[in-house]
């Protein structure tokens, strides 16, 4: 049979891992070292394998020489073949994999494989493998459920940018995946999502980012069934836009870890607000997008959420608010306090025996009050020496004779005093 054109994945591996490319140095962190026992790959006098190949984007269209493959890969681990050109399942499973025994993760994204269909018999070289990638390969449905039925301990799974408006079930669950990332498709209904609950009952972490899903139309009792063992979800830029999705999360039994950055019910509020209501609303996660959740801030926030409905009419009152009266009682509404600096006083200015209050502004400087005063006391500004008397302090008036010096820097206050003076001739 002929080899498809192309470049080979044998071809690739004996060019980067040339000696000339890859030398191998004896000493431990000194290079690549390969066992030479009857387990390790042979040397051949011209290759040095890691047991992780990287040999993303080379423009691989088939596998080459099986029996090099099955020689050089022996104690291969993890294989990235992302973004070649491979499109034959066929050449990939049957030529690649099946002669590379202890594969645990592979990476076969960005290939055209859609081209061409996933046979049952061919699938069970995917045997040992943990950890297996497809994002934008554009794989069927069909093709996943191939590879799930033979994969007894895949406990990974990236489907992302797929292209996926539907999930089809397969008729046989895979007890074993902990981890689904199927981030970047067009996944908008939630019945599609339940799907992935019954396919995967194991599953710990669902990685959902960048579908438009709308809403979560699930009964509380259906939701801790489909997600027994859920603790980890993120619906980062989802399509959610009531708070009672949110609350529905708390149904799932085990979720401590919860990612929601970008949907549109959070868009009309605080980075603040944002926080301290999804904390408030979940009680039962420790991390919220990315960060740890302390119980110093969870108290804060749920003490933040009671006072934020406190003046809501009672029936826009979640029942979450309820929970955490009984919990903290009627807390009083926080007093508005202004933190913002002061940028203007009133002061008596007294010159001779006149007495005026004045409003001045405090990020002006010395030599601008003068200008400023200069009406006030028929003074020029040369002519004009300035006094101010805190009116708690125990030392007297202080000269203010720096021109340059700004008022704010005196700590001047509401009803303390100016004195002005000619200077003596």
């Amino acid at each position: 049979m002929d080899q498809p054109s192309g470049r080979s994945f044998m071809q690739v591996l004996c060019e980067k891992y040339s000696p000339e490319n890859f030398p191998y140095r004896r000493g431990p962190g000194m290079g690549v070292h390969v066992p030479a026992t009857p387990q390790g790959s042979p040397m051949k006098d011209r290759l040095n394998l890691p047991s992780v190949l990287v040999l993303n984007s080379c423009g691989i269209t088939c596998a080459g020489d099986e029996n090099e493959i099955a020689a050089f890969c022996a104690h291969v681990s993890e294989l990235d073949l992302s973004d070649n050109k491979l499109e034959d399942w066929h050449e990939v499973k049957s030529k690649i994999v099946s002669n590379v025994p202890h594969l645990e993760f592979l990476n076969l994204s960005s290939n055209p494989l859609s081209l061409s269909v996933l046979e049952r018999r061919c699938a069970g070289s995917f045997a040992g493998v943990r950890k297996l990638v497809l994002n934008n390969s554009k794989a069927s449905w069909e093709t996943v459920h191939t590879i799930l039925q033979e994969l007894p301990d895949l406990e990974e799974l990236f489907l992302c940018l797929n292209d996926y408006e539907t999930v089809s079930c397969s008729p046989v669950c895979c007890q074993s995946l902990k981890l689904l990332h199927i981030t970047d498709n067009n996944l908008q209904d939630w019945t599609e999502i339940r799907k992935l609950g019954i396919m995967f009952p194991s599953l710990d972490t669902l990685i959902l980012a960048n579908n438009n899903l709308t809403t979560i139309e699930e009964s509380e009792d259906s939701l801790a069934r489909l997600f027994p063992n859920l603790r980890s979800i993120n619906l980062h830029k989802s399509g959610l836009h009531c708070w009672e999705d949110i609350d529905k999360l708390n149904c799932f039994p085990k979720l401590e870890e919860v990612k929601l950055l970008g949907i549109p019910l959070l868009q009309s509020y605080t980075t603040e607000e944002r926080r301290k209501l999804l904390i408030a609303r979940l009680p039962s996660i420790v991390k919220l997008n990315g960060s740890i959740v302390a119980d110093g801030e969870r108290e804060d926030s749920e003490r933040f959420f009671i006072r934020y409905y406190m003046e809501f009419p009672e029936e826009e009152v979640p029942f979450r608010y309820h929970e955490l009266v009984t919990k903290y009682g009627k807390l009083e509404p926080l007093a508005v306090v202004d933190l913002r600096p002061q940028s203007s006083v009133k002061v008596e200015v007294h010159f001779q025996d006149k007495v005026e209050e004045m409003s001045i502004r405090l990020d002006q400087t010395v030599a601008e009050l003068k200008k400023h005063l200069k009406t006030v006391v028929q003074l020029s500004t040369s002519n004009m020496l300035l006094f101010y008397l805190d009116q708690e302090a125990p030392f007297g008036p202080e000269e203010m004779k720096y021109s340059s010096r700004a008022l704010h820097s005196y700590g001047i206050r509401d009803g303390d005093k100016i004195y002005v003076e000619p200077r003596m001739k």
